[in-house]
């Protein structure tokens, strides 16, 4: 096992740790806080090519692998979470499976801009009653001669608001369970009757559209169905396996953002004489920080490195997922009980984290799922 990033990915990290350092981080409560989608942000990240990082250079990607995307998604989570969440769902939900299972037509078509960074990209699973059973879904598509018929509610999607594209997961086979799912590449601009209903307000990750949105009798040309028919759920499946590494890497970047908070801070501040960081229980407590984000980074290189090796990573996706989600918010939580009253206070960043990583418990599969993937995975 080599446990050294090679020069290539090296130099990625570091062009995007000093762009994020630039960038980012002196915007990062402001635009959290006026709940601003940063479209200038992304506009740049598509300048340097990073918004389509494990995207063929053939569809205007860069040709990376799922480290590298791993690294850039972790780089972007430890300055900003919201950020960082928009670009994990516009690559790995929103882009990739476009790559995975669409037609060359298709690729040149929805992926090019996409991977290019001239627009953004939505995935459109989860609805109103669904939750944690997503294969219980509610949206139909309706065949019309050389058209399907959409028709339903989508909830809790990130980037709708601003996508140039939207992956929208749909019934075609009533009665069929999972073979019955197939997935349609939507326009929100040009399809009469998709319409981002609500913009959600939530405890985090601001700067972040969540949207709900309804699909009323939208006409779909069949040629953006993706895949085959009932084929949706399996690449659901697929999807989810890179998306949830994404997540264990943005979780482990708003560790790695909150554990540098805690640890500049306690060297700083003094008390009774000394720096902080010279008290047992505060020492303690940044080294614990410390070792879960080395573990959270460990699990997560493992999973992506698995990923580009082609081999099937269902443990690991989830396994590293569910620890890095984990730790984010545990060592977000610690470094504002470092910071005492200054880290409850928007001035400082670990406020910000601590609200940022309740979602990585949440999204792409609840913890309790995750236990439940594994489970199963170890055979019990």
């Amino acid at each position: 096992m080599d446990f050294e990033l090679s020069a290539e990915h090296r130099m990625i990290r570091d062009s995007v740790r000093e762009f994020c350092e630039e960038e980012i981080a002196p915007i990062a409560q402001e635009v959290e806080n006026e709940h601003r989608f940063p479209a200038e942000v992304f506009e740049e990240l598509g300048e340097l090519d990073m918004m389509g990082v494990p995207i063929s250079e053939e569809y205007g990607g860069l040709g990376g692998d799922q480290l590298m995307y791993a690294l850039v998604t972790e780089e972007l989570g430890r300055v900003s979470g919201g950020i960082g969440l928009s670009y994990a769902a516009h690559v790995s939900l929103g882009s990739k499976p476009i790559e995975m299972f669409g037609t060359d037509e298709q690729k040149e078509r929805w992926l090019t801009p996409l991977a290019s960074g001239e627009e953004m990209a939505a995935w459109a699973l989860t609805e109103p009653g669904s939750g944690s059973d997503a294969s219980d879904m509610d949206t139909i598509a309706e065949k019309d001669g050389d058209e399907y018929v959409l028709n339903g509610t989508k909830q809790f999607i990130t980037n709708a608001s601003v996508a140039g594209s939207v992956l929208v997961k749909a019934v075609t086979e009533p009665g069929e369970g999972y073979d019955g799912i197939s997935t349609f590449i939507v326009d929100p601009e040009e399809d009469d009757g998709f319409e981002v209903t609500t913009v959600w307000d939530k405890m985090g990750l601001n700067c972040s559209p969540t949207c709900e949105i309804s699909l009323d009798d939208v006409r779909i040309p069949e040629e953006r169905l993706l895949g085959e028919e009932g084929e949706g759920w399996k690449q659901t499946m697929k999807t989810l396996d890179g998306g949830r590494i994404s997540i264990a890497a943005l979780s482990t970047g708003l560790a790695q953002g909150a554990y540098e908070a805690a640890k500049q801070y306690s060297g700083e501040r003094e008390q009774f004489g000394q720096p902080i960081s010279k008290f047992d229980a505060i020492r303690d407590k940044v080294v614990d920080m410390y070792r879960k984000t080395e573990r959270a980074r460990l699990l997560t290189h493992k999973a992506a490195v698995r990923y580009d090796a082609g081999e099937r990573v269902s443990t690991e996706s989830a396994l590293a997922k569910l620890d890095a989600s984990e730790a984010a918010r545990e060592v977000a939580e610690d470094a504002v009980q470092v910071l005492g009253g200054y880290g409850y206070t928007e001035d400082f960043s670990p406020q910000r984290f601590y609200r940022d990583a309740k979602l990585m418990e949440i999204g792409e599969g609840t913890s309790e799922i995750q236990h439940l993937v594994l489970g199963r995975q170890l055979g019990l």
